[in-house]
Parts: structure tokens; sequence; C-alpha cells
């Protein structure tokens, strides 16, 4: 199968190879729109089990980020790059240079920063050999994220019982990472009573000390009878087999690429549970990056997330509306928002 017929392939204005037989470096660069400005994107690093299974991921996630951006309100268009290799035994910081020399060579026209298997230092390293990177300022991402999930677990909440007051509800949180960390922080401020899962038991056991959270295994967490389902791990985990095992009112979380098909958005439809698109919830990593081009403000950073309760509103409404899924809404409204780009 070519890109071009890929069916994560939706007329991407470039899509780059990159071989570097110095540093073994494999890697693919994927511009969707560059936007008024450019592209932004993160450069994760990961092991497919197939190199099909990353290209797709790339012009997936790229995908996702222009519609991030759009609804964000940010005049930046999507990109996504993507490693192959083992992050904890190819990385070197021969392979990390390479990749800021082919990200340089794009003129700009693709920014980037850490995502999965790609830290704030291995940005660093990169920055070496191109501009384009953005990360290391010593301004973290993770809260501002976190600030706009729980601004979307509010929206759905007030969609869903009416109020948006988080006291006594039961959210699960599966992915206790740096995002994870911080919304169960946010939820427990709200009186929020929370069940949490990760594979790392030192990151279950700090949540669990700090916010009295509940432990739960991995594989039990979605099953569990909960309020607010908040995939804050991997992308994937909702799917034809998990949808009818969930017992949540409402799924928010930080996860990219949560459906495993975009018809999984209508069997939680169907199935009466709210779902919140994942590039509308996790938009606050970006609106924090963005930041960073236009002299950063913090408080006007976290405000800028609180409001992506409010595009979370308008897509409900749409979806009605249309009597179609949320994930559908939240993309026609996004299609309109890009139609210039």
């Amino acid at each position: 199968m070519t890109v071009f017929h890929h069916p994560a392939f939706d007329d991407h204005e470039r899509v780059v190879f990159v071989a570097d037989s110095k540093s073994g470096l494999r890697a693919m660069i994927a511009v969707h729109r560059c936007g008024p400005r450019n592209a932004m994107g993160g450069t994760r690093m990961r092991e497919y089990a197939l190199e099909a299974d990353g290209i797709g991921d790339a012009l997936r996630l790229s995908q996702t980020m222009t519609y991030k951006s759009a609804l964000a309100g940010l005049p930046f268009g999507g990109g996504k790059a993507v490693i192959f290799g083992d992050s904890g035994r190819d990385k070197t910081p021969e392979l990390l240079h390479a990749m800021g020399s082919a990200i340089d060579r794009l003129g700009g026209h693709f920014v980037t920063g850490e995502d999965v298997g790609i830290s704030v230092d291995d940005v660093a390293l990169m920055r070496e050999n191109t501009p384009h990177v953005l990360g290391g300022e010593g301004v973290d991402s993770a809260q501002p994220a976190a600030a706009g999930v729980l601004a979307s677990i509010q929206a759905a909440a007030e969609r869903v019982w009416g109020t948006s007051d988080l006291s006594g509800r039961i959210i699960a949180v599966q992915g206790l990472g740096k995002v994870g960390y911080w919304l169960t922080r946010m939820l427990a401020e709200a009186g929020a009573r929370l069940l949490v899962a990760d594979i790392r038991p030192d990151a279950v056991r700090r949540v669990v000390r700090e916010f009295d959270a509940q432990e739960v295994s991995s594989d039990d967490i979605l099953t569990q009878p909960t309020d607010v389902f908040a995939p804050c791990a991997l992308g994937d985990v909702l799917t034809p087999a998990t949808v009818p095992r969930l017992k949540a009112k409402v799924v928010a979380g930080a996860a990219n690429n949560q459906l495993s098909a975009p018809i999984v958005g209508a069997l939680l439809r169907d199935a009466g549970i709210l779902y919140a698109p994942d590039f509308i919830a996790n938009g606050g990593g970006l609106i924090n990056n963005a930041a960073l081009l236009d002299g950063y403000d913090r408080t006007r950073v976290l405000q800028d997330c609180a409001r992506i309760g409010h595009t979370l509103t308008e897509v409900f409404e749409l979806a009605d509306k249309n009597n179609t899924s949320t994930n559908t809404a939240a993309a026609q409204l996004a299609r309109q928002r890009t139609q210039n780009l």
C-alpha cells in the first residue's frame, strides 16, 4: 500500500521519509496542513510491530493536530513526526541531531516538540541542529494539558447531570504520566472520588498516597462503575469490543486517538455515553506550546485552556442538532474552520 492510498491519508501537504545511515535514524514527518503560520506537532519514538502502523500514526495524528489547532482557535496547521525504534535502546544524541537536521530542512514549515518516547532533554539535543522546536524552555505543558481535560469533564458533566460540580463524582483515570498526575490532582481538588490505573506501580502509589485514590488494575479500569472514564495513556482504548464493557456516562481524557475507528463514536452515542473528542479535550498542551512563540503568560494559557469547555459545549449541541456522534460533529466543526487553509 502506498501512502497516497493509505486510509489515513487526507491530502496531506507533505510526507517526508528520513534515513540517516550514520546515526541509524529512520523517521517520517507528516504535514497535514501548514496553516497561516506553520504546522505544529510532536515527535514520537516508538518501536512499531509494522512500519505501516507508524505511517498510519503520523498521518492520523497530523490531521488530528490540524483539527486540534483549529478548535483551540490557534493559527497553525497540524504535523507529526515518528521515529522508528525503541526509545530505550536505539535513541542516541547522534540520532536526535540527525532528526533535528531533518526538521530544519523543512525550513520552518513544521515546528515540533516532545511526545511519546521523546523528552524535553531529547528536544534540547534536536535544537542543536534546528531552531524549529519547542520544549526545554522551562515551561511544562502537563498542567495546561490537564486543565483542558478538566474543563472538558466539567462541560460534559454539565451536559449530562446539569451541573459542572464534580464533588462526589467517581472518575477513573487510566494513565498517570505527567498529564494524568496533574489531572488527578485537579480532580481531587474538585472533590471527585478517584479510581486510578497505570502500568508503573510507583506512579499509582504516588496518587493513592497524595489524593486518597483507589488503585485498580489496568485490565479492570475500563469496566469499573464510574461517572467518568478519563483515558490518559496510549490510544485505541475505545473499540467495538471495549465500548459494551464501559460503565461510565462520560469519556474525556488526555490520550490521543482514543477511538480505534470513527464508528466507535457512534457506538458510544448509542450506548448513552457522552464522548469528549480527544483532539479537543487534550488541546491544552498545544495551547501551551503555541504560547511559547508569542511571549509566554501562564495565566493567559490556563484561561485559554478553560475555554476548551465552551468549544465542547458547541460540539455537544451540534451533535444533538444533527443526531450524530460527537466525534463526527467535532470533525465537521474543525473542517469548517480549516477549509481555507
